[in-house]
């Protein structure tokens, strides 16, 4: 059986802020001299992000107005888990319903009670009783809907909860499997001069994303067969890209050494997931990139050979957003989804992302046309049927 991501739906939080202004904030927190503001600034404008979204107006601010970090110099005492954790609990489920209704809206013919599994995932926040279950309510889902929360995987986990969602529907064809990716990593704002909290934070931002994966294509529009996976690991770099929770928010590491590691391992990679499919690297010209960094998306290119064009989505998506961890790959195959013409069914769509390990990820996607309708009515009506007699 093959399953597929019919749909893909996103939202953000209502504060955008230009990438200057976020350096500027940073700099006053971390009470830079002059040529240290200097050179983060260089290292913003070389970020290839325009701008990032958060749940917290204090980055587009001064300070005197903030109103989550003191008003104080130095921002002392500066947020504990704690509170950054209660600001998790007031945003990550509002702005997670608006994802998946984005996402539920483009599938007309899916009623909310006939999803039968729910597969939450975030590494930025948790509780419990959690974001899964106030989604049960907020969406009107079944409360014997199945459900699974990713935890704590970082940008990597959308392909596991895709992973998750296609073994669903492949033991049960009448399976509709709602996925969704929240992440609000401004909240992990670290006042720390190394280099590696300097680096991320300059790349993350928040973000939500939702996607609708079931054993047949979408009545309208194109799908995305989830055609294979496979992981890779780079144990070398266990130590570089790393996500631990301190007394101050969750820290990430993030070293100038990440982008090297991929360019070692990528290629590998690639072939180990291509090595029994009937395709072959040069056959497949759509990319679905997470862009954990404009120096990752440059160095995927020059390893496997490719051009900013093929690498145009990501590109989008980070000059956009930012890095939303496990939310951004989908919003990258989101614009991929949304630039398909007719032209492209049958064609494969190679995907990536990358997290603490270091982990590699790829997944192998084909373009799938509608299904025709007198067809999906009737499969559609029996999905509902045995749904509703659960």
């Amino acid at each position: 059986m093959t399953s597929y991501l019919c749909a893909i739906g996103t939202a953000n939080p209502p504060h955008r802020i230009p990438q200057p202004q976020i350096a500027t904030f940073m700099a006053g927190a971390l009470q830079l001299d002059e040529a240290a503001t200097r050179k983060l600034h260089a290292l913003y404008r070389v970020s290839g992000i325009g701008h990032r979204y958060t749940v917290l107006p204090d980055y587009g601010r001064a300070n005197g107005d903030y109103e989550f970090f003191p008003n104080t110099p130095g921002l002392e005492p500066f947020p504990s888990v704690g509170q950054r954790m209660a600001q998790y609990r007031q945003h990550a489920l509002p702005l997670s319903v608006q994802a998946a209704q984005a996402c539920l809206r483009q599938l007309p013919e899916v009623r909310t009670d006939t999803i039968t599994h729910l597969v939450t995932v975030s590494c930025t926040g948790m509780y419990a009783p959690g974001l899964d279950i106030e989604l049960v309510a907020a969406l009107g889902l079944n409360p014997n809907v199945q459900r699974t929360c990713v935890n704590f995987m970082g940008c990597y986990a959308a392909v596991n909860a895709l992973k998750l969602a296609d073994a669903f529907c492949r033991a049960d064809a009448n399976a509709r499997v709602l996925l969704v990716c929240t992440e609000l990593c401004t909240l992990h704002f670290q006042k720390s001069q190394e280099d590696d909290h300097l680096v991320s934070n300059a790349l993350f931002g928040d973000g939500s994303a939702a996607a609708l994966v079931q054993g047949r294509p979408a009545q309208q529009g194109n799908s995305l067969a989830l055609e294979a996976f496979h992981c890779g690991l780079e144990p070398d770099g266990q130590q570089d890209m790393a996500w631990h929770i301190n007394n101050f928010g969750f820290e990430m590491t993030l070293s100038s050494y990440v982008p090297r590691l991929i360019q070692r391992g990528i290629r590998r990679l690639t072939e180990q997931l291509l090595a029994n499919l009937p395709v072959h690297l040069a056959d497949v010209k759509a990319f679905a990139i997470h862009p954990g960094g404009r120096k990752i998306l440059e160095t995927i290119e020059e390893a496997l050979e490719l051009s900013t064009h093929d690498n145009r989505y990501a590109y989008q998506v980070l000059r956009d957003y930012g890095n939303m961890s496990s939310a951004t790959v989908l919003f990258v195959l989101q614009e991929l989804l949304r630039n398909l013409t007719p032209a492209d069914t049958g064609a494969p769509v190679l995907s990536f992302a990358f997290g603490p390990g270091l982990t590699l990820e790829a997944m192998l996607l084909k373009v799938v046309s509608a299904m025709p309708a007198s067809q999906y009515a009737a499969e559609n009506q029996q999905v509902t049927e045995e749904a509703l007699s659960v």
